[in-house]
């Protein structure tokens, strides 16, 4: 295997941190298009058969959400990311221990923050331009993923930041700069839908909590326009909801 087959595989492991490491062969690539693209992505291995055949597959799109009294979202982040990566599908920052989510009574660790261009859960049929995954992991091995929805508008200025030090090529990760503060990249209010869901990228195992927050935050569209230069698309489609609940906060 050539460094940049060993590079993509690492990089699809801090992707998916449930992942046990798998050094695939060429052919087991997965892209957002053409013959590696979603409607694929379930034949290209068998470990990824989830995405063909999974009943509670994500994104979806959310329209008619049951409001509902759900537990408040307590994020505790770290004032920097410890490394930022070009992975070959995105840009994503990582976490070393500190950074929490508790839900109820169950604490998460927040392991990295990622990006997909346009959104990819949209709300009542409408995509936003872009949106970030903040995910983390319980000590039993669940996954909470919240999703920030990204509109145009004023400049924010993690964002910006994160886009103005993103490697421009794919390869390992490296120190990620000091001035970017995840925090700012959350809404002041965390009101959320939630709903029992994927990863939306392969496996797409069926092992995530989804906490999409209602408000989105504002990017500026020079920074979006950066980031469609590396990514101009990386966004899996929605996927069907099978009766699922999805549920909102009050």
């Amino acid at each position: 295997m050539n460094r940049r087959h060993a590079l993509k595989a690492l990089a699809g492991l801090a992707l998916c941190p449930l992942c046990k490491p798998a050094f695939a062969a060429e052919g087991a690539h997965w892209s957002y298009e053409g013959a590696g693209g979603p409607a694929k992505w379930g034949e290209l291995d068998a470990a990824n058969k989830a995405c063909a055949v999974g009943l509670q597959q994500s994104p979806i799109d959310i329209g008619g959400p049951i409001k509902s009294q759900l537990p408040l979202l307590k994020l505790s982040l770290a004032r920097t990311a410890d490394t930022i990566i070009n992975n070959g599908h995105t840009i994503q920052l990582n976490f070393t221990e500190g950074s929490t989510l508790t839900l109820g009574d169950v604490k998460y660790k927040l392991l990295q923050v990622h990006f997909h261009r346009p959104s990819e859960h949209m709300i009542a049929g409408k995509n936003f331009p872009m949106e970030a995954h903040f995910v983390h992991r319980a000590d039993a091995g669940g996954l909470a993923v919240v999703g920030v929805l990204m509109a145009e508008g004023k400049p924010n200025a993690a964002f910006s930041q994160i886009v103005k030090t993103m490697p421009a090529t794919e390869g390992p990760a490296v120190k990620a700069d000091s001035g970017i503060h995840p925090g700012a990249m959350l809404p002041q209010r965390l009101s959320y839908f939630r709903y029992s869901g994927s990863l939306t990228t392969p496996p797409c195992s069926e092992v995530v909590e989804w906490l999409l927050l209602t408000d989105p935050i504002q990017v500026s569209a020079t920074d979006v326009a950066a980031f469609a230069k590396l990514y101009p698309m990386n966004a899996r489609p929605v996927q069907k909801d099978n009766r699922r609940y999805v549920l909102r906060s009050i």
